[in-house]
């Protein structure tokens, strides 16, 4: 078996909740600002947010719902996010992330999924929450914030603060339920313990190397695994400040730059591509920026190495998927090769699998990559199947991503085994935009696949095959989708076409649907 190991100074595991690693950042720092709410100038003191942390898990306890409860938040990135995610976590209970650009039905399907008995809010997604609720087991609205009639302000929920972490099973009892579609499929629950999270923290220090007192901005959403380890709990809970963001703009981002004197960005490539071309980036003062990192897709050298040159700044890779909490590799600071996400961070190893013969593969072959650390996942949620799929025997996780792993332990993505579409770093499932296709009745049979995009990334492409004398339309199936799926999973393009090409087993050739594509232009 060829395992390509970490080549630097392993770390020795934490015995700590996320939210006592957190409160480590706050420990000599209280009067200090450690989130700046980018949107309205609010800010908040690392005393404040541990104070509230700790009340809103004595209040969640004394109303029974936690420990061992599950709570949802549907919410953009604002510093009450960590509120309630860290105070469901100190009071024992799990914390299920939602994006807050679905719609009533996904995130109804998630509820439902995870269990959840709260739900959390801001007043904006108040409509979509209520809408969600109806025949799930959750029993209360909370909006951050307060303002809606029939819901429970966040303020409401203070209690009496907890004064310590309710005793929970770090290595065993799921604290975050992020939703993924994994290898393929439709989303899925990915069972993170506080030992997965926390452990990836520390693994991250290494590579890292995040000083006191920096400041990096959040607009990566909280709910996705990226923003909320590396920036919510990697950058605060090493003594880091944030500056969130509820959406992103592009002038607002730089301003927030030049204002807050921000040293690190964490971005996505679209993001990137930005910063090495748009022009707007010149009105700004960059001259603080010293650190790029690009995650959630692949960003190729030549844009990353121009990021670097246009800010002043190292312009830096990293790689990693929610089943890893997330990330697996990064770039250290003894060197750096464009086009690369870096090498593996401490605890962690690697193989190179020959997707069809199971080989493992020699330095600079390509293969499937697959992944062992304690930053693994327990599994996915209610799904034992997707489990055994993704996970091989030894505790290897499968990524579904080709790579190759050159001499110096350096990781190129090369391609996707998965079915997975990235958007903007988001994860479409193509099996999820299918069925909801199907379902209309003026259609017999859909696949989706990804189109390479220079703004986006990819963006999903419908094949659509009409039902037997149905006259249905491209506009007849935007409509139809409407309401049903988040905007950004919408197919950018849909293909009439007489039939999809299947296996003898019933699986859709997407390779072949691809070649059409490009022999079609």
């Amino acid at each position: 078996m060829a395992i390509y190991p970490c080549r630097y100074s392993d770390i020795a595991l934490r015995d700590l909740s996320i939210t006592e690693r957190l409160f480590e950042g706050f420990a000599d720092r209280t009067d200090e600002v450690v989130m700046i709410d980018g949107g309205t100038g609010t800010q908040m003191t690392g005393g404040v947010l541990m104070d509230r942390i700790k009340r809103l898990a004595g209040g969640l306890t004394a109303r029974g719902w936690a420990p061992g409860k599950t709570v949802a938040i549907l919410a953009p990135n604002v510093p009450d996010y960590a509120v309630v995610f860290h105070g469901v976590a100190f009071a024992g209970g799990t914390i299920t992330t939602i994006n807050p650009s679905y719609t009533a039905p996904e995130v109804h399907h998630q509820l439902m999924d995870a269990g959840a008995h709260v739900l959390v809010t801001t007043p904006m997604f108040a409509e979509v929450a209520r809408a969600a609720m109806a025949g799930t087991g959750v029993h209360d609205l909370v909006v951050i914030g307060g303002g809606v009639e029939g819901a429970i302000a966040l303020e409401d929920l203070m209690g009496e603060p907890l004064a310590e972490q309710s005793p929970v099973d770090l290595d065993d009892f799921n604290v975050v339920l992020p939703y993924s579609s994994g290898t393929t499929g439709k989303p899925k629950g990915v069972m993170l313990t506080h030992r997965n999270i926390v452990t990836n923290v520390e693994q991250l220090m290494v590579p890292t190397q995040l000083r006191p007192g920096e400041t990096a901005i959040a607009f990566l959403p909280f709910f996705h695994i990226y923003g909320m380890t590396v920036l919510m709990n990697l950058v605060l809970g090493n003594k880091g400040r944030l500056v969130t963001m509820a959406r992103f703009d592009l002038e607002q981002f730089l301003r927030l730059i030049e204002t807050h004197r921000v040293n690190r960005l964490y971005i996505v490539p679209p993001v990137a591509l930005a910063l090495a071309k748009h022009p707007m980036v010149e009105q700004f003062d960059m001259s603080t920026v010293e650190y790029v990192f690009s995650g959630a897709a692949p960003l190729s050298a030549e844009v990353e190495a121009e990021v670097g040159r246009r800010l002043g700044a190292r312009s830096i890779q990293g790689y990693g998927m929610t089943e890893l909490s997330p990330v697996s590799h990064s770039t250290y600071a003894v060197g750096e090769r464009h086009g690369s996400s870096g090498q593996a961070v401490p605890n962690t190893e690697c193989r190179i699998v020959d997707p069809t013969t199971g080989a493992d593969m020699a330095p600079g072959e390509e293969g499937e990559l697959w992944v062992r650390g304690p930053q693994v996942m327990k599994g996915y949620l209610n799904n034992p199947q997707a489990t055994s799929e993704t996970m091989a025997e030894g505790g290897w996780l499968k990524t579904g991503d080709l790579a190759v792993i050159d001499e110096d332990g350096f990781m190129f993505i090369r391609d996707r085994l998965k079915e997975l579409i990235k958007f903007k770093g988001f994860q479409v499932a193509p099996a999820e935009v299918e069925a909801a296709l199907i379902a209309h009745p003026g259609v017999a049979d859909a696949a989706v696949i990804g189109r390479a995009n220079d703004e986006a990334g990819e963006v999903p492409i419908a094949f659509v095959v009409k039902a037997a004398g149905a006259e249905v339309s491209e506009a007849d199936l935007k409509a139809h989708l409407e309401g049903q799926l988040a905007r950004y999973k919408h197919p950018a393009e849909y293909r009439f076409v007489p039939s999809v090409p299947k296996s003898a087993s019933g699986k859709i050739l997407r390779r072949e649907l691809r070649d059409l594509m490009k022999a079609e232009g």
